[in-house]
């Protein structure tokens, strides 16, 4: 049995996961500067970014052995006669 760890799908779950925690820390980070977006220090708006994106890496490699197999989610999916 593969561990989901090792599995294609796991990675690009995760790093479907990491790109949208990346990109949501920036606009979160760009919409706290109300002044002026060239008054912007993009080395601290990196620096967060870079540190939520690994935090997002490092959940989905907890939660890989929780949830749906192969997936980086905690969940399992719900069965498709419960979301009517």
């Amino acid at each position: 049995m593969t561990r989901p760890l090792f599995t294609g799908s796991f990675w690009l779950d995760a790093l479907e996961r990491a790109v949208k925690t990346a990109a949501q820390t920036v606009l979160a980070l760009i919409g706290t500067n109300v002044t002026d977006v060239t008054s912007l220090n993009w080395q601290d708006i990196g620096v967060a970014t870079a540190f939520s994106t690994g935090l997002s890496v490092l959940t989905s490699i907890v939660s890989s052995g929780i949830g749906e197999p192969g997936t980086a989610s905690v969940m399992n999916p719900a069965p498709p006669d419960t979301l009517k």
